[in-house]
This record gives C-alpha cells, structure tokens and sequence, in this order.
C-alpha cells in the first residue's frame, strides 16, 4: 500500500485531547484500551481543534480517471463550506490500471485534507478494511465515486456518531423518506435483496447497498477483523453483526440518483452477495462469531441501570413466562378437548391441567428462571402442585359456576371460561413461582446479570 498526502487537516476546528484524558480518536489515554474488553463508552467528540481529523471520507475507486476528480473537487467544497469539524478525503485506489493514480497524486497535492492510498489488489471491502484500520480519525465513512447519495445528507449521517448517539450510520434508499430516482430492474434487486436480509438474517437495517455509511472508530477497531468478505458483502455483513452484537445503527433518509453508467456486475455482484447470506447465517447459527467483544460497558446502556423497586431480571423472566404461559396454555387447551371426549367436563379438566401443570413448572424451571441440572427438581414438581391446586380451585369453580348458572353450557362456553378462569390465575403463578418456588435462582439469575454486565475482561 502506498500513501500520499497533502499532510494537512481540512478546515474547521478538530478533536482535541479532552480533559478527561480522552485522545481525539475516542480512546482512553489513562484507561483500559480498546484492545481489550468491552468496547467504551460513547461519548461526544470533543471541538476542540486539533490537526487529527474528525471525519475521514473514503472513496473507493477503480478505473475513475473520469469521474474521479470532479467527485473530489465537489465533496471537498461541500465539506469545507458545511462541515464544523476537521475533515481528511481519501482516495482508496483498487489497482487501477488507467489513469486514475496519477488523478489521485494530483488531487492530493493540491487540496488540503486530501490523501490518495494505493492498493494493489481489487476489492471494496479490502480498501475500506486497509484505510479505516490506518486512518486514526474517530469517525470513518466512505461513499461511491459518482456521488449518487446527495452530500447533504453527510452531516446528518455523521452527527449521531460525533455526538455519541451511535455506533454506526447508513444512508437508507428504501426509507419512507428517501427520494429515489432509479431504474426498475435495480430497484427491484434493492428490494428484493434486503428481503432476503430480513427473513434469513433477521437484519433490521433498511438498505444494506447504499454507497454511504459511517462508523466510530473503535467500532471499527473490533469489528473489522470479524468481517471476512472484501469486496460488495463486506457492508452487509458489517451491519449484521454489528446488529447482533447490539450496537446501535442510525439510518438516514438520502436523495439518491442512480448512476446509468455504473461498472457494477449486477449477476456476479448478487451470487457473491448470497453466498455470503450463506456463510454469515451459518457462522451465526453455531455461534463461531465473538460477538461479545462488541458489548458496551455497564451504564452506557439505560437497560442496563438498576431502577428502584424493579427487581433485576423481572422483565426477562415475565417475557419467559408468558412465552411459556401461551404454549401451555394451548397443549391444556388440547389436553382439554381431547379428555372431554370421554369423560365429563370436570375429569377433563383435572386430567388436562394437571399434565399441563407438569409441563408449565419444567418449562418454567428451565426457561424462565434458568435452573439447570436435577437438583431440587422434585420439590420445584410438589411446590408446582401445589400451584396447580390453586389453579385447579380457580378453573373448578368457574366451571361449577357456569353450570350452576347454564345447566347445559356449549363446549365453546366452556372454553371461553376456562380461558377467563386461566388469564386469573397466571398473575398468581407467576408471583407464587418467582416469591416461592424459585426465590433464590430469581435473585442468583439478576445477580449474575449485573455482574457479568460490569466484570472486567481478564475475569471473562
């Protein structure tokens, strides 16, 4: 890789050291680094002016001797008029084999805040990894040479992860907002792309294909090396994992005009793209990605802070719950209508509710409050009895209630208050499950929850 650069910062003032003994790049100076643990706290990028940049814009190129120069000229003088902090452009030449080296020298020598690396291998993702890895400025983004994406959206695009708000930032074609001027065929293979992203990633991001993105630097830092393609599916496989590891991803709206004259290989780019979905799943499946070394510290998130008078872990065990409350509540719902085909209403009822009685405090046992192992497994199946007794109390009478009151009630009466009698109950379960049967794995489960949120990195 060869590197040429004016050596100066583009105008407007820059990241100073702070006085928390923060470095311009977001990385503690007297703390623990960033190599290590979880990653920091976000935090605003100080204003102070400084001649690191703040921003690095890279453009990726290949072949670009024509579009190359009036790209740089127009963002450079969007920047300079625009943007408040100190900015550097970047020139990542892809090998190309025409002119576009020596457009790139040129552009360096004359702009302030301008840098040309060359690389000598293709691959977008391989220039993104190689420049953003060696760029010390706190926010990195890149953006396609024919500047599709108007640049007003790059100050919005930023600002979330100057002040701290974000991890990372993606501008958003397919956003409610967006204003699109673009050819059938390519929208269509947006669409139908980010489609297949949300039904067999689970993505949550609009548009992973839009040439204009950014993302903190100690983001970066960690995640880069997890991301294995190096060319168009390095962005989509960016944003997936920075998804499933929790950090925060901000979408902005863009005007976009689509580029007839773009060298993309639309066919050969999409099978890269799904082979890529492929691997990506696969390794997310069976858990081989670190996705841990991408947590924030205890605090940085509001989930994470103690509220006075919410135990800790409630709010995930009420989810458990209730899952598991729905799913017995249907096998009971089963249990019921099969038994009442041979027996009365309240045989069936007794026979349904005690298997599914059974099955509600092992699923709860396992799923909700996490014991594992056979231990006390007997006395949780009594204490679930006796759970079941007041369950059974409840439903029993309702239905003598009812016949009390009908005579003769239809089967869908019957089951309509069985589900009334049922919904009564599970409030009491749950509290007698969590206050009685098992107390000291609610409050084991919330303890270790805050632990391992704070524990340092060497106690992991």
């Amino acid at each position: 890789m060869t590197t040429t650069d004016s050596l100066r910062s583009g105008p407007g003032p820059g990241p100073g050291p702070g006085a928390d003994g923060r470095s311009a790049g977001g990385r503690s100076t007297g703390g623990r680094s960033t190599s290590g643990g979880h990653l920091p706290v976000r935090e605003h990028l100080p204003a102070a002016r400084s001649a690191v940049p703040v921003l690095d814009v890279v453009v990726p190129v290949y072949n670009e001797e024509k579009d190359l120069r009036p790209c740089v000229l127009r963002l450079h003088d969007h920047l300079s008029r625009t943007f408040p902090y100190a900015f550097r452009i970047t020139v990542a030449d892809n090998a190309s084999t025409d002119a576009t080296p020596a457009v790139a020298a040129r552009l360096a020598a004359e702009l302030r805040g301008v840098r040309y690396v060359r690389l000598e291998e293709k691959g977008r993702g391989r220039a993104l990894r190689t420049v953003w890895s060696d760029s010390g400025a706190p926010v990195l983004a890149y953006m396609d040479v024919d500047l599709s994406t108007d640049l007003n959206a790059l100050l919005p695009l930023v600002a979330p992860l100057i002040s701290g708000h974000s991890d990372l930032a993606i501008g958003s074609r397919l956003a409610r907002s967006a204003r699109v001027v673009r050819g059938s065929k390519r929208e269509f293979i947006s669409r139908a792309y980010n489609l297949i992203l949300r039904s067999s990633l689970a993505a949550g991001f609009s548009d992973a294909q839009c040439g204009f993105k950014a993302i903190r630097s100690e983001v970066a830092e960690r995640l880069l090396p997890m991301v294995e393609d190096s060319g168009w599916f390095f962005d989509t496989e960016l944003l997936v994992l920075a998804e499933r590891a929790g950090l925060r991803i901000h979408e902005v709206p863009v005007d976009w005009i689509d580029d007839p004259d773009s060298t993309v290989h639309i066919v050969r780019t999409a099978t890269e793209d799904l082979k890529g979905v492929w691997r990506v799943g696969r390794a997310l499946a069976v858990g081989a990605l670190p996705l841990d070394r991408l947590a924030r510290p205890f605090g940085d998130d509001p989930r994470d802070r103690a509220l006075t008078g919410v135990p800790r872990g409630l709010a995930r065990q009420l989810v458990g719950f209730c899952v598991v409350g729905v799913l017995s509540t249907l096998f009971y719902l089963a249990l019921y209508s099969l038994f009442r085909l041979g027996v009365g209403p309240q045989l069936a009822n007794g026979g349904a509710l005690l298997v599914s009685a059974v099955a509600n405090t092992a699923a709860n046992r396992r799923l909700t409050f996490g014991v594992r192992g056979r231990s006390g497994a007997v006395r949780h199946q009594a204490q679930g009895l006796v759970v079941f007794a007041i369950g059974l109390a409840l439903t029993s009478g309702s239905l003598a209630a009812l016949g009390a009151a009908t005579g003769s009630p239809s089967h869908s009466t019957e089951l309509a208050v069985l589900i009334t009698a049922n919904l009564a109950a599970t409030v009491l379960r749950f509290l007698l499950l969590r206050a009685w049967v098992f107390p000291a794995h609610a409050d084991a489960e919330a303890h270790a929850h805050t632990h391992t949120c704070s524990e340092p990195e060497d106690l992991r």
